[in-house]
């Protein structure tokens, strides 16, 4: 892959990254199938982004998968 290639993709997630954290701000419950919804992109690729949310401090779960809400950390 070229670097262009590259740092479109990056640019890509962080727009991506950006968009979810805005999401979940508004709604706290919001399900990944929502989140892939309105993105146009597979679960698991909203997945994909909010594990690296998670692992980066940005969000956290409170309470279980269903029933549950994330929280916006910084």
């Amino acid at each position: 892959m070229s670097q262009g290639g590259q740092k479109t993709r990056e640019k890509t997630r962080e727009k991506t990254r950006e968009k979810i954290l805005r999401l979940i701000k508004d709604n706290p419950e919001i399900t990944t199938s929502d989140l892939a919804a309105k993105f146009g992109v597979t679960t698991k690729g909203v997945e994909w982004n909010i594990n690296k949310l998670k692992k980066e401090g940005f969000i956290k779960r409170v309470g279980p998968d269903k029933g549950g809400h994330w929280e916006v950390i910084s």
